[in-house]
C-alpha cells in the first residue's frame, strides 16, 4: 500500500518492510501534520529512516518524546547529562558488537519498549548495516495448524540467554548499571496482537527465548526453532546502510532487528533512546 504524504516523502526500502523519510528535518519543531505522517509511515513500514540528521543528545530525546513516553535499558547507564540516551557502540580493538543477533528489543521485561530512536554519529567506511524484518508477515505466513497451536502459548525470555547476554559484555564494563532489582525475564504470547494496528505478530527470537511455557526445553525447541527459520525468511527483510546523520525509528512490537558484525578495526557508535511501551497481549 502506497500513501500520499503533503509534508514528507516515503520511499520504500522493500515490499516487506522499512521506509526512508525525506523532506523533513527532525530537528525543528513540527507541525501536528507531519508528525501524524511520520506515525503513519511508521505504523505501516515498522521501520523508518532519516538521512542527512544533525542532533544534539537534547534534540534525539525530544523527538523521540513525540511518539510516547521515554523507556529505559536495564544494564548500561545512559550518558551522565541525558540518561536517556544510551551509547551502542564497538570500538577498532573490538570483535562483538551490541545487538549482533536477530532480536526483539528486550523482551525478557514484563513491560518491553514500543519501540526506539538509533542515531548514527560515527559508522565504519564499510559494513555495520543492520537488518530489519516483518513479523506481521512472519506469523500470517504459517499455516492454520500452526497458528492454531501457537494461540494461548506463551515463550518464555531471558536477558541470560548466553548469545544474547555476550554482545552487551563490553559496554556494561564500561557503564554499569545496577539492574539488581530489574526482573529480567518474562512470559510473552507467542503471538501478540498490536495495539494500534489490531494485527498479529510472532512474538519470540533466538536472542531471549528460552522454551515454551508449560514444555520441556527438549519439546518446545523445535518448535521455536522453526519460528525463528520463519522470522529470518529474506522476503520479509530489508537492509539499511548508515551514514553519519541516520536515524532509525523502529517498532519492537512488530519488527525483529540484526546488526550485522562486519566491519572489524572500525569503529561504529550510535545513540538510542527507548520508547515505553504496554505488556503484549
Amino acid at each position: 500500500m502506497t500513501t500520499q504524504y503533503q509534508n514528507i516523502q516515503v520511499q520504500r526500502l522493500t515490499p516487506a518492510i522499512g521506509a526512508v523519510i525525506s523532506g523533513v528535518n527532525i530537528a525543528d519543531e513540527l507541525s501536528e501534520r507531519t508528525l501524524a505522517e511520520i506515525r503513519d509511515a511508521f505504523l505501516q513500514h515498522l521501520v523508518v529512516f532519516f538521512r542527512g540528521q544533525s542532533l544534539t543528545p537534547e534534540q534525539l530525546v525530544a523527538f523521540t518524546r513525540k511518539f510516547g513516553e521515554i523507556g529505559y535499558y536495564p544494564f548500561v547507564e545512559g550518558m551522565a547529562e541525558h540518561p536517556e540516551v544510551v551509547e551502542v557502540s564497538k570500538k577498532e580493538d573490538e570483535t562483538i558488537n551490541f545487538g549482533g543477533l536477530w532480536h526483539t528489543d528486550t523482551s525478557y521485561l514484563q513491560t518491553p519498549p514500543l519501540g526506539s530512536v538509533l542515531y548514527a554519529s560515527e559508522v565504519p567506511e564499510f559494513g555495520g548495516d543492520t537488518l530489519f524484518a516483518n513479523m506481521y508477515l512472519a506469523y500470517e505466513s504459517l499455516s492454520e495448524g500452526m497458528k492454531a497451536l501457537l494461540s494461548g502459548l506463551r515463550g518464555v525470555n531471558s536477558a541470560e540467554k548466553p548469545d544474547a547476554a555476550v554482545t552487551r559484555v563490553n559496554r556494561i564494563a564500561e557503564k554499569p548499571k545496577d539492574a539488581a532489582d530489574v526482573v529480567t525475564t518474562a512470559s510473552h504470547p507467542l503471538v501478540r496482537t498490536h495495539p494500534e494496528t489490531g494485527r498479529k505478530a510472532l512474538y519470540c527470537s533466538n536472542a531471549h527465548t528460552l522454551t515454551i511455557e508449560g514444555m520441556r526445553v527438549e519439546e518446545s525447541r523445535p518448535i521455536l526453532e522453526y519460528l525463528y527459520k520463519v522470522q529470518q525468511r529474506e522476503e520479509f527483510t530489508c537492509r539499511f546502510h548508515w551514514q553519519a546523520g541516520s536515524v532509525a525509528l523502529w517498532d519492537n512490537r512488530a519488527a525483529q532487528h540484526n546488526a550485522l558484525n562486519d566491519y572489524h578495526g572500525f569503529r561504529r557508535v550510535m545513540y538510542r533512546v527507548t520508547l515505553k511501551g504496554a505488556v503484549p497481549e
